[in-house]
């Protein structure tokens, strides 16, 4: 405690009352690991600060101004959690209130990013302790240790908080709650920690396990929903230009798969279709050997190429669903650049050092499957592809959390999406504030489960309503760019990729001012007409002029068919985005127009007459 002892005899010196964070953090950036972006505070952001306050503010078990016992802090991804916790863990020490400060995190990578972060501020975390010790060597002021060490052997850890008074910071706390023995394991170990600062990024779980040292409160309808002492979302970091804003270009597409039988089946992406089906055409589009996801990664190489020259160590990211999966992308990547991205794996043992290699080079891409979704900092990451068939709220907060720290003013991430109904829900939620329910209301849905995806991976069958002895063999895919997602609102529409029209928003800008962004997507959109209807102009004129070999001959019924069904659901899409109304409402509304039946029975001309009155409705 020497070193404690001689930190106050300075703060005398100075003359300085007790403030918050004047232990060895002082000096510590607002955003560690990297500086803080432009126009934030130069030693604690206010969200931090108002934390600290809130906190020093409760009435603790040891009376006013030593803290609560239990405190559960929710900051967004790239925030600045392990600093407002480092500056809460330097006052406690500084004051007295503890001697040990102990850090529990998902992986072993987090683990020892915590301890090099506690070395800049003084606090030294041993991350190599190991159950076979019963206590930290004297140099230390505590350990680092993982969720699955502390289920291992509990009584290990419930001797280093009862020996001396402790902090325990619980990081991604959340993850409490992923076994029941983990559970068990963390109230054994810190149920008579003297503190206990529970972290989380995103405070919920997709399941009702409870987790530990968080307090429930029934609501109106009597469900038990996690009380959280301190939250800073989203939507308040990115007014306060802590985060990025983040841009979810969207492809669409169409997918061809053959069943056990030898039916072969036809779906679009984003069209009404039953998780079945949408479960199946989203595994369709992440084959690495159709065409969909190969266009989806060479117009997202386009994108980071743009970001590159106004950012020229902008990285990109793949986050895949498997091993195999990301080994052929990483494949196809490397055929697009030339170069060799960086392939992270979840049982790779040098995956940690890979991702900290990444982080401190200037190499284009990563590719990793869904380990690196959760508290891996590589503040360079401005480009994404969600290229995983994972779909709860917590994973895909987790994963566009890789892309929102922020480093200077102006930086924007971008996100390349499949256009999969419950994916852009999530897109458009991004500030929605989520608590953790335990008890669930019956028929409770957040969209397509990670269950039935599973099921659609697995080899045996993906529904009763298609074939109970499906077999998925994927056809074939293709891709088009849909439209961007932005502060939820969308801009764009349809475009094939390599186009002018798809390029006006990969060749955004790679700075743009927060305030201009959707002004800008504006203008693109406009830009994205003119070079539409400049495009159809020309078809037109050189369809006129050339002739074809069966220039006589009018196309074969079911090719034209099949084109205005096309293009008559495109135009449904466009419009029912427009509107807010269902597609089905709006085929109903075509059809009690323009009469004729369902477009799947409906003539060439009953479709035209459809089309037309649409492209009336349909705002360019």
């Amino acid at each position: 405690m020497t070193d404690e002892r001689a930190e106050a005899q300075t703060e005398q010196e100075r003359g300085g009352d007790a403030h918050f964070g004047s232990f060895a953090a002082e000096h510590l950036s607002p955003s560690f690991p990297q500086r803080a972006p432009w126009g934030t505070a130069q030693n604690l952001r206010a969200w931090q600060a108002e934390a600290l306050e809130a906190y020093f503010g409760v009435d603790g078990p040891d009376g006013v101004g030593r803290g609560p016992r239990d405190f559960l802090a929710a900051a967004t991804p790239g925030a600045g959690k392990t600093t407002f916790a480092l500056r809460l863990a330097s006052e406690l020490l500084r004051r007295g209130v503890v001697q040990r400060i102990v850090v529990v995190a998902p992986t072993e990578h987090l683990k020892t990013q915590w301890a090099d972060a506690a070395a800049r501020v003084g606090i030294r975390l041993d991350p190599r302790f190991s159950n076979r010790q019963r206590m930290h060597a004297r140099q230390f002021h505590g350990v680092a240790v993982t969720y699955a060490q502390v289920a291992v052997k509990a009584s290990v850890h419930q001797h280093l908080v009862n020996d001396a008074s402790t902090l325990v910071i619980l990081d991604e706390v959340h993850h409490g709650g992923d076994a029941l023995s983990w559970g068990d394991a963390l109230r054994e170990a810190y149920g008579r920690a003297t503190r206990r600062l529970l972290l989380s990024g995103t405070p919920f779980r997709s399941d009702t396990a409870p987790i530990p040292f968080v307090e429930y409160h029934p609501n109106e309808k009597g469900i038990r929903l996690s009380r959280t002492d301190y939250n800073y979302g989203y939507g308040r970091a990115l007014e306060d230009g802590v985060v990025r804003p983040v841009l979810f270009l969207v492809y669409a597409g169409k997918m061809r798969w053959r069943t056990k039988a030898g039916d072969e089946l036809e779906a679009h992406l984003g069209q009404d279709n039953t998780k079945d089906v949408t479960a199946q055409a989203w595994r369709t589009a992440l084959d690495p050997e159709g065409d969909w996801i190969p266009a989806v990664l060479r117009s997202a190489d386009r994108r980071l190429a743009e970001v590159r020259q106004d950012i020229p160590d902008a990285g990109g990211l793949v986050i895949a669903t498997d091993q195999t999966a990301a080994r052929a992308y990483a494949a196809i990547l490397r055929e697009i650049t030339g170069e060799a991205p960086t392939v992270v794996l979840s049982d790779d043992k040098a995956a940690s050092g890979r991702i900290e290699q990444f982080a401190q080079s200037t190499t284009r891409w990563m590719v990793a499957v869904r380990m690196v979704s959760e508290g891996v900092d590589v503040p360079r990451l401005a480009v994404g592809v969600y290229a995983t068939s994972a779909s709860t709220p917590l994973f895909f907060a987790q994963a566009i959390g890789r892309f929102v720290r922020a480093r200077r003013r102006g930086e924007a991430a971008s996100v390349f999406l499949p256009n999969v109904p419950v994916l852009l829900g999530l897109a458009g939620e991004m500030e929605r504030e989520r608590d953790h329910a335990l008890d669930r209301e019956s028929g409770d849905d957040d969209g397509l489960e990670d269950t039935l995806l599973a099921e659609a991976e697995r080899e045996d069958k993906a529904s009763d309503d298609l074939e109970q002895e499906f077999t998925y063999q994927a056809l074939g895919s293709v891709a088009h760019f849909d439209r961007v997602l932005f502060d939820g609102k969308e801009f764009g529409q349809l475009a094939v990729p390599g186009t002018p029209e798809e390029e006006e928003f990969l060749g955004l800008p790679g700075l743009l001012e927060p305030e201009h962004v959707h002004e800008l997507l504006m203008q693109r959109q406009a830009r994205q007409t003119r070079h539409r209807k400049v495009r159809e102009a020309r078809e037109g004129e050189s369809g006129g002029s050339a002739e074809a070999p069966d220039a006589g001959l009018p196309p074969a019924l079911h090719r034209t068919l099949r084109e205005q069904r096309q293009l008559l659901n495109s135009l449904v899409g466009l419009y029912a985005r427009q509107s807010g109304e269902p597609h089905g409402a709006v085929h109903a509304e075509l059809r009690r127009v323009c009469g004729g039946p369902e477009v799947a029975r409906a003539t060439v001309a009953q479709l035209q007459a459809r089309i037309e009155l649409l492209r009336g409705r349909v705002r360019s």
